[in-house]
């Protein structure tokens, strides 16, 4: 084993403040970027649906204005 005991490891020789600050701040960054990918993820759907939505209703308009046009 690289270390004698747990808190021997946890010191890691006097190095401790350095290494676990990196460890957290790497952590952070990736539950931030995964956070925000899910986030960017939800509000293109959102987007899409209501794209598909406000294209939806014009089909609908033009297809009435069009199918009262040729009843007159």
């Amino acid at each position: 084993m690289a270390f004698e005991s747990v808190s021997a490891f946890l010191a890691m020789g006097g190095h401790a403040p350095y290494v676990w600050t990196a460890y957290g701040a790497t952590a952070a960054l990736l539950l931030g970027v995964g956070w925000h990918a899910r986030a960017e993820r939800r509000r293109v759907i959102r987007e899409l649906r209501r794209r598909a939505r406000r294209e939806r209703r014009q089909v609908e308009s033009t297809r009435v204005s069009t199918d009262e046009g040729h009843a007159r």
